[in-house]
């Protein structure tokens, strides 16, 4: 499965953009898509996760509140709504999914379907 990020952009601090994560065929009823973000020299930080058949959701504390994932099966898209955003949210942000729930679904190294990121800059 391919996986195609889009939506970033430039947007004033207390703003929002909405981020999608697009695949290129139907993902199975267990698919999980991760939304990841990245700043220069760092890791890859975990945004939050959505486990496609019962669309259960969990979050960074750091966007806890702020930032919503959603999808739609019938585009084979999952959504980022960030609200309220700060300029430490500024981040190469990418989308990631793999069959199955992971215990450590917050790590990066447990999936293996990536798209290209999308930048995101906030300004204050």
């Amino acid at each position: 499965v391919q996986l195609q990020a889009s939506g970033g952009g430039l947007v004033q601090a207390g703003g929002s953009l909405r981020l999608s994560c697009t695949a290129s065929e139907r993902t199975s009823s267990n698919w999980s898509t991760a939304w990841f973000r990245q700043v220069p020299g760092k890791g890859r930080e975990f945004v939050g996760v959505i486990k496609r058949g019962m669309s259960t959701t969990y979050y960074a504390d750091s966007v806890k509140g702020r930032f919503t994932i959603s999808r739609d099966s019938a585009k084979n898209t999952v959504y980022l709504q960030m609200n309220s955003l700060k300029s430490e949210d500024t981040a190469v942000y990418y989308c990631a999914g793999r069959n199955g729930w992971a215990i450590r679904y917050y790590s990066e190294f447990e999936y293996g379907s990536w798209g290209q990121g999308t930048q995101v800059t906030v300004s204050s």
